[in-house]
């Protein structure tokens, strides 16, 4: 099984362990991005991952690449020019302070991509899955088209789509996000999103809900998925169940709604490590469920039990194996030394 996920993949700076920005003297440095990360999820599950961008021919280009490579994914899709990587300031919460993330990244050479630089019928030749989010389209009417190239190239191969709808108001207003996902989403078969996105893209919002109290009513995500599905023809729809108690400690859960139905997962209680791509970890965990043909039910607890695992793990990638996942999932959440 072969996946292909396109996006933009951006050098990490962050100060050491829980320091803030006006504290810090150095920074470490790594790399992530929500479709980078879910390629790298894949690849650590054993199956055959490709990661698309555009980066500059240059060194830090080349160390963006070399990091991806490391883990195993297939670089060969990546398109080499323009002048800069974008960059992210990551700097973590603890208890009551939330995490703060300040971007530089704007004339990136994906933001300046044109749709030339991409031959998708060779990208997707003997391809399975192609996944993207919001965040890439937001970039710039340009990215968008390359966007709306690739679904429908990818539709005109039989590849199953997916999208996390990943809305970043600093990226793009409501309205401009709703034009351009909505015509994205008519080659869209599996929607992934949690409640704030579903609110800020569509104006679709689940009943009796406060993501700032951590309160989760599951009939109103239903709601919501039972929308999105009428809306735009969904085969499956994923949300996220993210109960915020603090920066450190949240509760952690997940739906899965296909064919009428809505399956729920068990309910987790995460200490937080670094949550930065814990939802690309949900959905590269959904993507191999899916890709392995687990029913709803055994597909939405592998996706929380792999992006529950993610929150222990620093960095953006998502660490972990099959066997780790599979081993929470199904019910050994003691964390006791394995030896």
């Amino acid at each position: 099984m072969k996946v292909v996920t396109f996006g933009e993949i951006m050098l990490r700076l962050a100060p050491d362990g829980y320091y803030r920005f006006l504290q810090a003297r150095s920074f470490g440095a790594t790399y992530g991005g929500g479709e980078a990360n879910a390629a790298v999820s894949l690849a650590n599950y054993g199956l055959e991952a490709a990661f698309v961008t555009k980066l500059p021919k240059h060194e830090i280009g080349q160390a963006a690449v070399n990091f991806l490579r490391q883990f195993g994914v297939d670089t060969s899709g990546i398109a080499r020019g323009g002048n800069r990587v974008g960059i992210y300031f990551l700097e973590k919460g603890a208890s009551q302070r939330p995490s703060k993330v300040i971007y530089d990244r704007a004339g990136s050479s994906i933001a300046t991509a044109a749709p030339e630089d991409f031959d998708w019928e060779a990208i997707f030749e003997g391809v399975d899955w192609f996944h993207f989010t919001g965040i890439t389209p937001a970039l710039g009417e340009n990215v968008a088209l390359i966007c709306l190239k690739a679904v429908k190239i990818a539709k005109d191969k039989n590849i199953t789509v997916s999208c996390d709808l990943n809305y970043r108001k600093n990226l793009w207003s409501r309205d401009a996000a709703a034009q351009t996902m909505g015509q994205l989403m008519e080659y869209v078969d599996v929607c992934i999103a949690n409640e704030e996105d579903a609110a800020d893209v569509f104006d679709i919002h689940a009943a009796d809900t406060d993501v700032t109290t951590g309160k989760v009513n599951h009939e109103g995500y239903i709601q919501v998925a039972k929308q999105l599905t009428e809306r735009f023809g969904f085969k499956r729809v994923a949300i996220t169940l993210r109960e915020s108690l603090s920066a450190s400690d949240n509760n952690w859960a997940g739906m899965l709604y296909t064919e009428g139905k809505a399956y729920f997962s068990k309910k987790y209680p995460v200490r937080i490590v670094d949550r930065v791509g814990g939802g690309d970890s949900f959905g590269g965990g959904l993507i191999y469920a899916s890709l392995q043909n687990f029913e709803p039910k055994q597909a939405i607890e592998f996706a929380v039990a792999a992006s529950c695992l993610k929150h222990s793990v620093e960095g953006d990638f998502n660490m972990v194996s099959v066997d780790e996942v599979n081993k929470l999932a199904g019910g050994d959440a003691s964390g006791r030394v394995q030896r």
